[in-house]
């Protein structure tokens, strides 16, 4: 198995994006590579609510809820922002052990991890490969908690960061090098536009 992504529904309005330099096809998809964004509106709830995967036979990751596809992938958008792919997609695990255990019946094994804070707190990041994007699992390492994972922010890879600042503006943070050696990233003060997804944009990774 291969497990990849076909697509990611999201529960945002199709004109926050659009502000946000996403280029919209008419029936609300947004396409990110070869990735699918599905905005359905905020009566469907709010941020990633779901998505669908392709060689995957069940009905959820670890409480997350998701739907077997078998959909080519599309062609990609293009996007004002000059956003070219998705980078990482980020999961929060309540319990790092059980998440870890659901990827692996889904049929992922992890390929690193590294152990690092937020917000003071020590967490454990672990990294899976979903054909071109990466799947970036947070958690505690030392405590677990009831309750389902969830799919939390998105980072997107751009031609150029920094003319995807200037097109943007205020609407993101000052360019920073990244955690990735060689790489530059901005965040997207998406709240501003209405986006209930954390979004940040990353520079593409160094060849050789």
């Amino acid at each position: 198995m291969a497990l990849t992504i076909d697509e990611i529904l999201v529960a945002d309005p199709a004109a926050a994006w659009t502000a946000a330099g996403f280029d919209v096809d008419a029936d609300g998809v947004c396409r990110v590579g070869s990735v699918r964004i599905r905005l359905v509106g905020k009566d469907r709830g709010t941020g990633i609510i779901g998505w669908s995967l392709r060689d995957f036979d069940g009905t959820d990751v670890d409480g997350i809820p998701s739907t077997p596809s078998r959909t080519e992938p599309p062609l990609p958008g293009a996007h004002p922002s000059g956003v070219v792919d998705i980078d990482h997609v980020v999961m929060m695990s309540p319990d790092l052990e059980r998440t870890v255990a659901a990827l692996s019946s889904a049929g992922v094994q992890p390929r690193r991890e590294r152990d690092t804070e937020l917000g003071g707190r020590p967490v454990r990041q672990i990294f899976y490969r979903l054909g071109a994007v990466v799947l970036e699992v947070i958690g505690s390492p030392e405590t677990r908690a009831d309750g389902p994972a969830s799919l939390w922010g998105i980072t997107y890879t751009v031609a150029d960061i920094d003319d995807a600042a200037a097109f943007l503006g205020e609407l993101t943070s000052r360019v920073k090098d990244a955690v990735q050696p060689g790489r530059r990233i901005t965040t997207l003060r998406h709240q501003r536009l209405g986006m209930s997804v954390p979004s940040a944009f990353i520079s593409a990774p160094i060849l050789g």
